[in-house]
């Protein structure tokens, strides 16, 4: 009767551990579900980070080169003899404050926009960002 018993009782403890090892597979397919998910929105947003810096870059290289050109023609009519006749004391005056004002600091060497600003990109890189498999064996 007593070897019955522990034949029962062990009998008991495999079904736990086996009904324990099946909720802790399922609990680990799902875990390794969500973060392949994750994986891939983090891909995505990696892409479009990317995506943006690029329009980002052209955008402002398209301005400077566009501020160039402005400050090309302004100097043009302020230095040209015929510039003065054509322009008025006033227009002048109000050509040299716009020039002061704004092409004068915006075709600074290096300008950046001062609207987004990037002290965070090492945050957001993406070779900053990895999955670490050191704890996987854990």
């Amino acid at each position: 009767i007593q070897i019955a018993q522990c034949f029962e009782a062990t009998r008991q403890r495999c079904c736990r551990l086996e009904q324990d090892g099946r909720r802790a597979r399922e609990q680990l397919a799902r875990v390794e579900a969500e973060r392949a998910a994750l994986e891939v929105k983090l891909k995505h947003a990696r892409n479009q980070v990317e995506v943006e810096m690029k329009k980002r870059h052209r955008a402002e290289a398209e301005l400077e080169k566009q501020e160039r050109k402005l400050q090309l023609v302004f100097e043009s009519l302020m230095r040209e003899p015929w510039g003065s006749g054509v322009l008025s004391g006033e227009q002048r005056s109000v050509l040299s404050a716009l020039a002061g004002r704004r092409l004068g600091v915006a075709l600074a060497p290096g300008r950046r926009s001062s609207v987004v600003d990037e002290s965070c990109q090492s945050l957001l890189s993406h070779s900053d960002i990895s999955y670490d498999r050191t704890e996987d064996d854990v």
